[in-house]
């Protein structure tokens, strides 16, 4: 059953949204389940050495996530876009319009976060790769859809993707920490500027959930702080007061809110998502 009644019909596009278990399916999932019609955007293939099929949503697997939510009852198509390439996210918007009549809640969840290496070691196109996606992107993402939105002159919700590290450091993280700091930045800039056109700009910032990402991240730190994968994850847990590291779940939940009627009063915001893991 909805929640949110006024979610219904809205129209939908998710960044970063083609892999299976992500953030991105789970938002998707939500959404569709509100009744609003949903644009699953990702790579769809490989694009070169520091994005590769391990990393990204490819066709068949967007295709796989838009079936399930058609087979639940819901309406979802699938779109390649890289971030990166303003004429892509541009695409992006215009497909949404042409295939549903309109655009109304933009999420900017596509992002690098498996190059983490010492700032010592991490080389100069590393970072600029985890800079233009998590940040490049977000910003493509941000300027076209509002320009859609002012066209349509109803207002509209946008919510970025950041993190635990929009507002902590990380060790080995210095790009991906320095990104998500950044969009915390965007966000209010954004919402300022937008608030004269009804259009709400927030970020949600979770802490560590376990996604095919977040996979990959446990067995890097736990390499890199010398543990096991359980004592990693078991010194997670008792740094967190709700006693758990975030789901994919939790996340779609604060982005249904976000994007309903509920929060019409809250815009600049970056929303911890992180059972009291993070305070400021």
């Amino acid at each position: 059953m909805a929640v949110y009644q006024d979610l219904a019909g809205k129209v939908v596009v998710i960044t970063g949204a083609g892999r299976k278990k992500g953030l991105g399916e789970a938002m998707a999932k939500r959404l569709a389940a509100e009744g609003a019609k949903v644009v699953i955007s990702d790579l769809g293939r490989s694009q070169g050495d520091h994005m590769p099929d391990t990393a990204i949503g490819s066709s068949d697997e967007m295709q796989s996530i838009v079936d399930e939510i058609v087979a639940d009852g819901g309406e979802a198509s699938a779109f390649a876009c890289n971030v990166m390439k303003p004429e892509d996210v541009q695409a992006a918007v215009e497909f949404a319009v042409n295939q549903y009549g309109a655009l109304d809640i933009w999420i900017n969840n596509a992002g690098i976060g498996y190059l983490m290496k010492p700032i010592l070691d991490m080389a100069p196109e590393e970072w600029d790769s985890v800079l233009n996606v998590n940040l490049r992107g977000a910003f493509y993402g941000i300027k076209y859809a509002a320009e859609q939105m002012v066209k349509q002159g109803r207002g509209g919700r946008i919510i970025n993707i950041g993190s635990q590290a929009s507002k902590s450091g990380f060790p080995h993280a210095s790009a991906y920490t320095t990104s998500k700091h950044g969009m915390v930045g965007l966000t209010r800039v954004a919402a300022m500027e937008l608030g004269e056109h009804k259009i709400n700009v927030n970020t949600i910032c979770p802490n560590h959930i376990t996604t095919g990402l977040g996979a990959w991240q446990n067995a890097h730190f736990s390499g890199v702080t010398g543990k096991d994968d359980e004592q990693y994850m078991q010194d997670m847990r008792d740094r967190i007061p709700l006693g758990r590291p975030g789901l994919q779940e939790d996340v779609a939940k604060a982005c249904a809110f976000l994007c309903s009627d509920q929060s019409v009063y809250i815009t600049g915001e970056s929303m911890n998502v992180s059972g009291g893991e993070e305070y400021h």
